[in-house]
């Protein structure tokens, strides 16, 4: 992997697995953007449930996805100017976005929007196709993930914190089955990219992830 003019860090894993709030402060601490490609599909699912668009209908997600009025802000996002980081981080919309990323329209309505984000000076981008279809030239490919009862119980904790009461077994069974769709999917499937490092963050803090990303990058960039 070689670095392009603008480097790219792509990391890819599995929900809840951390890998947004990690390449957050990755971006934070290299002083380059972040895409939160996961945050395009949820906004779309939340679109789509609000002006009536059915998730069988790859068309008019399609649309939805191509029309979003996004733009990313210090401390979430806005849709048509108006804040929606909380209302998209529900399950409910979580588990419809994995649901619309499997169409082929709603995936090629955000791909160049996506791309768009690579700026100077640099950018790390976290989904679940970075590295393999967004940006496969990206200088530094990561596969983020951890067990899913810790990703299940890592969710808990998040959601009871915010008020919002739910069943482990009922996170630990949703994640499984995302899990199961997200790799068996025939678009662009989740799987480790055979040049993409693995980051299990099982019993690691986000503060060591962080540093494992920062380190790996640092021997990419001595390579160069």
């Amino acid at each position: 992997m070689t670095c392009h003019s603008i480097p790219v860090i792509a990391i890819d894993g599995p929900s809840a697995s951390g890998k947004g709030t990690v390449a957050a402060l990755v971006a934070q601490r290299l002083g380059f953007h972040c895409l939160d490609s996961g945050a395009l599909y949820r906004l779309t699912a939340l679109v789509a449930n609000s002006n009536g668009v059915a998730l069988s209908d790859e068309a008019g997600l399609a649309q939805v996805a191509l029309s979003l009025d996004v733009e990313f802000v210090a401390g979430g996002m806005t849709l048509m100017g108006r804040p929606v980081d909380e209302a998209m981080r529900s399950e409910a919309i979580s588990a419809a976005a994995s649901r619309v990323a499997q169409y082929h329209g709603v995936r090629m309505a955000l791909l160049a929007r996506q791309r768009a984000f690579r700026q100077a000076p640099g950018l790390v981008a976290d989904g679940r196709d970075m590295g393999s279809v967004v940006f496969p030239d990206a200088c530094l490919k990561l596969y983020l993930t951890a067990s899913v009862e810790m990703r299940a119980e890592r969710r808990y904790k998040q959601l009871m914190e915010k008020g919002i009461h739910v069943i482990l077994r009922n996170l630990l069974d949703e994640l499984r089955e995302r899990d199961l769709r997200d790799a068996t999917r025939q678009l662009a499937p989740l799987i480790q990219q055979a040049d993409a490092i693995l980051l299990d963050t099982s019993q690691m803090t986000i503060a060591e992830a962080v540093e494992f990303v920062l380190v790996h990058y640092e021997k990419v960039r001595v390579r160069e």
